[in-house]
Parts: structure tokens; sequence; C-alpha cells
């Protein structure tokens, strides 16, 4: 059966053809705004960006204190931070690349497959593809460290109360982070109804606390120019450029704004963030900074020094639930993102357990959990404080920024038929922001930048090698097989005896006959009254109407083609009982599926290198039965090996 995204070109040219690319005017804004799906964007969507305040400023300023903090310092970090919100958040993501949807789906890899469509050639689809695989293997990279440094910096709160509470703050972190990842299984519907309040009272309480600063110290506000940052910048050269791979840290989680916009839509994303989250996340910056030109001792943790002293403590409670909030929404979007990378072919089959009766998109994926939790866990042993992380956080972050702009770029020009210059004058300047952060992170590899570049530069092999050696696969599939008309053609001279029953056979390739119908035939030297060759494969859309396709190709035998989008997962079974509605006798109780299960070797000439062909061999191994990916009930499959050389 065909894996998903293991479409030939030519198909997806047709789909480019029938499929438009539209502004989220027309998918993205499918609800209407509300007091409810603005709560609901508010816990959702800006859990992460929402709780980079309370590491953002002291990590950024930290560069620059060994001998005492300037008041021009202060203000120049500061205004770096207000007008990094403004550009590449407001600027790029609200407003520029959330017009840019996938039948209202955003996201990196929906970004990718816009691009693929817009691409001429098989090169450039494929360097589009690239880009997207990389872009998607940093959201995983990104996806271990927010939680890591969202809770551990949300408990050392408790060493501002009290230094005695020092040595507690990890195993609290640990307990918290284990809590989390452990209740997975149970979904996030009943969570998910308190996450929009919280999330309402944390952005209320921080933007009072910083509110009340500044009218304490309303000088800060000359900040809100950007003379201050453009200052800084000339004046300290290559130490402000190391100081961006702090700053950046104030607008980690601007990926979430486009990813989730499916679930929302455009509009209420954009209404929350301009009327709630940014005066929210501003004012708690300008208070901080204000606190740092009375007190340069607030550097400590200026965050919770913001707070009267009989406030932390509860302030540490909301902090801790906003941070849950904040990796939960990670969580979650990681296991979408694998969702989408294995409907779009650049990964094995994995377990996907629906969490909810009524949403497709809650989901609980415990291979990447597991895999997750582990990560989770020895960063917060390696490296025990948030200041010590934060040299980690980012490079993931800007890496998948890059990959952003660089997509949304070709979309603009191609699809939405913008003017060169007008691309070049919008997306250049934004291109050569994100490049300055990214950079500037680069810098931060030996001191821990290097987690999420190995952890994505180790799933962008995998990505890779899996899809090489799909293809491969299907390409050696195609040079043994049968073509199914020559053997359609022989088969009314060829005295096959026919039996009671339905044969289901899952096929990868719809014009070759199965492996599984040619070892049957074989060694049972029978063929059943009823022959159903069912292929299935997957789309760049996120939902596909039009998805089962019958062509009767002989008396009794039909080809079934199915057909899901990258945010749907298959279920064979109820597919085929739907057959009856086209006029096929299908009777689930008659059923048998033969399924092929192909043990891969080295071929006398390997076409791929030996490392890959050891990793593709681990990840075939390890890849989940296709009974259980499709629904198929497994005590009504025949599986017949077959070695495959590639």
């Amino acid at each position: 059966m065909q894996r998903p995204g293991q479409r030939s070109y030519a198909a997806a040219n047709q789909l480019a053809r029938t499929t438009d690319v539209t502004s989220a005017a027309t998918h993205g804004d499918r609800q209407p705004l509300s007091a409810a799906v603005l709560l609901a964007v508010l816990g959702i969507v800006y859990g992460d960006i929402g709780t980079s305040p309370l590491y953002a400023m002291r990590a950024a300023l930290s560069h620059f204190s060994s001998d005492g903090l300037e008041r021009w310092e202060i203000l120049g970090i500061l205004s770096l931070i207000i007008w990094s919100l403004i550009i590449v958040v407001t600027v790029k993501y609200v407003f520029l690349v959330m017009r840019a949807d996938n039948k209202g789906e955003g996201g990196i890899l929906a970004l990718m497959a816009l691009a693929q469509r817009a691409a001429v050639t098989e090169r450039g689809r494929w360097l589009i593809a690239l880009v997207g695989i990389a872009g998607a293997a940093l959201f995983f990279g990104d996806g271990v460290i927010t939680p890591a440094i969202s809770v551990l910096s949300a408990v050392e709160g408790l060493k501002v109360i009290s230094p005695t509470f020092e040595d507690a703050v990890v195993p609290l972190s640990l307990a918290v982070l284990l809590a989390l990842f452990l209740f997975q299984y149970r979904g996030t519907g009943s969570m998910g109804a308190v996450f929009g309040p919280i999330t309402v009272l944390w952005f209320g309480v921080i933007g009072l606390l910083g509110l009340i600063e500044v009218v304490r110290e309303p000088e800060v506000l000359v900040a809100l120019s950007p003379h201050y940052a453009v200052r800084f910048a000339l004046a300290y050269h290559l130490a402000a450029f190391i100081a961006l791979g702090s700053v950046v840290l104030a607008v980690t989680g601007a990926e979430a704004l486009y990813a989730d916009m499916g679930h929302f839509g455009r509009r209420p994303i954009q209404l929350a963030w301009i009327a709630f989250v940014l005066p929210a996340l501003s004012l708690n910056y300008l208070g901080q900074g204000a606190l740092l030109l009375s007190d340069r001792a607030a550097l400590e943790n200026p965050f919770y020094l913001l707070a009267p002293e009989w406030l932390r403590l509860p302030l540490v409670v909301l902090a801790t639930a906003a941070t849950i909030i904040a990796s939960q929404a990670m969580i979650s979007g990681a296991y979408s993102i694998a969702r989408q990378c294995v409907q779009l072919g650049f990964l094995p089959r994995l377990v996907v357990r629906h969490t909810s009766e009524t949403e497709e998109g809650q989901i609980y994926m415990p291979q990447v959990n597991f895999a997750l939790l582990l990560g989770v866990v020895i960063l917060v042993v390696t490296f025990r404080n948030s200041d010590s992380l934060a040299a980690a956080y980012g490079l993931a972050v800007t890496g998948t920024f890059l990959a952003t702009s660089t997509l949304a770029g070709l979309v603009f020009r191609r699809s939405f038929g913008w003017s060169l210059s007008l691309v070049i004058a919008v997306f250049t300047p934004l291109f050569l922001l994100d490049l300055a952060f990214f950079i500037s992170n680069v810098l931060k590899i030996p001191d821990g930048g290097w987690v999420p570049l190995l952890l994505g530069g180790g799933l962008f092999a995998m990505m890779l090698t899996w899809r090489r050696g799909r293809d491969l696969l299907f390409s050696r599939f195609r040079q043994d097989s049968l073509p199914l008309k020559s053997f359609l053609a022989r088969l009314p001279q060829s005295r096959t005896v026919r039996v009671p029953g339905i044969a289901v056979f899952m096929t990868s390739q719809a014009d070759y006959v199965p492996s599984a119908l040619l070892h049957n035939l074989k060694h049972n030297k029978v063929l059943h009254e009823r022959v159903l060759f069912v292929t299935v494969s997957g789309e760049d859309v996120p939902q596909v109407r039009a998805r089962r396709h019958v062509e009767e190709l002989a008396p009794g035998i039909h080809r079934v083609s199915l057909c899901y989008g990258f945010q749907e997962s298959p279920n064979i079974p109820r597919e085929l009982e739907g057959l009856r509605e086209v006029g096929v006798d299908y009777e689930p109780m008659q059923a048998s599926y033969f399924l092929g299960r192909e043990t891969v070797v080295a071929s006398a000439i390997p076409k791929m290198p030996r490392w890959q062909q050891w990793l593709f061999g681990i990840m075939s191994r390890n890849s989940v039965p296709a009974t259980e990916f499709f629904r198929i009930p497994s005590d009504r499959v025949v599986e017949l090996g077959v070695r495959v050389a590639i």
C-alpha cells in the first residue's frame, strides 16, 4: 500500500491545478469571533511566548552585568525585545505569514506543501522539501527544550522567596514534568477547559505588575523608540550581536501562531495578540526594565522581583501553571507535526491514539511522548537551571524562522502573484533579521546550542533516510512486479480456481500486482471470488473531501483508491464498508486482508550508504504494523513475507 507522500510529481501537479491557494479570509476564519474562541486562543496559542518574560530579559542582560549595568544598556536591550515582538511576531507572522494557509491549516509543513505546488521543476520541489524537513526537525528540538526551560524558570521563583529552596528546584521541576507527560494519554480535553482562564489571569497579572512599575519609573517608556536599539547595536557591535541570541527568547513561540491557525482561524489569533497579549508582554518587559533602572541588583530575577513579597509564592504557582500550559501546547504540537510527517512520508508509521470521540485533532502518540519525556529529563538533570539552558534555546526556533521566511517568500511570489521587487522589499529584511538571530545563536553552540542542533540534525537524517529508502523500495517493487493489466488479461485463460469470500490486497503500487497476491496464487493456487486492490495515498492538504475512488477492473475485481490529508488518520475497514453505496458487494465478515511484510536487505550494489541502510533497517523494523496504523482487525489479516534488495 502506498505510504503517504509517495505520490508521483505528476499527481502533485494535478493537485496543484485543482486546489487553489486561498487566503485565510476564506479558510482561516472558519470560527466566528466570540469570547469562548478568544479564550481558547489565549489558552492554546500563546502559552509559549507568554512565559518568555520569566527568563528572556534576565538572559539578555546577563551578558553585560559583569562590570555593572548602565542605563542605556538596559534601555537598549529592552528596545530590542519590544521591537523584536513588533517585527517578528506582529509584522511577519500576524500580518504576513498567516495569510498563507493550506486549506485553513498553518505550520511549516503546510507552508512547505504550498511552496511545492508553486515550484515548476522536480529539483525545486525537492529543495523546498529539504527546507520543510529541516524546519520540522528543528521544531522537535524546540519541543524538547521548551518544557524544560519553562518549568525550570517558573520553579526557580522559589529561590527568590527563600534561598533554602535552591536544592528543591530540580526535583520539583522533574516532578511537574513527569506528571505532565505521564498524563498525556488521557488527552487534553479536560485540561483545555481551564487553560484559557489561567492564561488570561497570567497575562493580566504580568501586565499589571509591569504597569505598576512603569508608573513608578515612567522614564523607561523611552525604550519604545527604536533609537535605543540602534544605539545599543552600534555601540557594542559583536557583543550586541551575541545578545541577540538571548533577545530572541522573547519571541519563542511565534511559530505557534501560524501552526495553530487551523484550529481557530486567523482573525481570533490576530485580535488576541494585538488587543491583549502584545500589550501585556510589552508592559511586563517595560516593568522589568523600570525595576532594573531603579535597582540593578534586581537582575537576579527581575520577573519575580516585580511582585511584592506576599504575592511571590502565588505567582510561582501561577507561573508553574502557565508553563505547564506552554509545555502542553508544545507537546500537542509535536504530536501534530509527527503525524503530518508520517502522512507525508517523512517518518515511518507511528502509534496514533485518539483521545476524543468528537475532535479528530486530539491525539496521543506514545512513542513521541516517551522521546520528548526522555529528552526533557536529560536536559533538566544536565543543565539544572534556566540560565544554563537558555544557551541551548533559540537555535531551533531561529532555524524554523529562517525556513518559514524562505518558504513564505516563494509562496507570496508564485501563489499570490506578488512582484519580485515587492517580495524582495518585504521578505529580505525579515530574512536578514532571522539570519542575524540564527547566527547569534550559532555562537552559543559550545555553551549548549549543540543540543537542538544535535536533535534537529538527527531527525533531519532520519527523515531523509526514510524518504530515500521508501523511494528506492517502491522503485524496486515496480521493477520486480507484474503489471496489473497483463495479469488481468491472462486471468480468463489461466483457469485459476475462484473460492468464496472477499480478498483485500493492500498495495503501494496501484498499477502492479501485489506481491501478496502472487505468493497466495503460488502456494494456495486459488483466487477469491471478489478481490479488492486497496491503495492508500496521502495528499499535501489537511483534509480530503473526495476520499474514495472505486474502479472495476474485471468481474469481481475492483481497485479502491483511498486518499487522506495530513491531518487525518486512515481507517480502512470503515471506508470499505461504504463500498455498498457505490454498488460493490462488500461484507466485512467475509473479508480477509492480505499484506506483504517486506524484509529489506542490501543489494549487490547498494544505492544507499551503509549507515543509511542500517538506520533505514532499524526504522523499518520499529514501524507500527499496518494492521494497527490502518485499523485493520488483526484476526482477519494474512501476512506474506517478501525480501527486497535495495
